[in-house]
């Protein structure tokens, strides 16, 4: 089997101006799924933050009862 050592240190070391994770062909495919998820969530949480804030402003609360959530009946929607 070759030796892909001083091949790999040519690559890192090499002064291009990319960012290491991003050298490797596999890094588009092992970074995408991470940066889908990271803004995924990030944007499922501030599209429920500012619906929650949104509803209480403009509705009232949403739900009185505070036994409403544990039954379950807090949903997205």
């Amino acid at each position: 089997r070759e030796n892909r050592v001083p091949y790999y240190q040519r690559l890192f070391q090499k002064h291009d101006g990319i960012r290491q994770w991003n050298k490797t062909a596999r890094s588009r495919a092992i970074l995408m799924p991470y940066y889908i998820m990271l803004w995924g969530g990030f944007g499922a949480s501030m599209y429920m933050m500012c619906r929650q804030v949104l509803v209480r402003w403009f509705f009232g609360s949403p739900r009185t009862n505070a036994d409403d959530v544990l039954q379950g009946k807090k949903t997205w929607y």
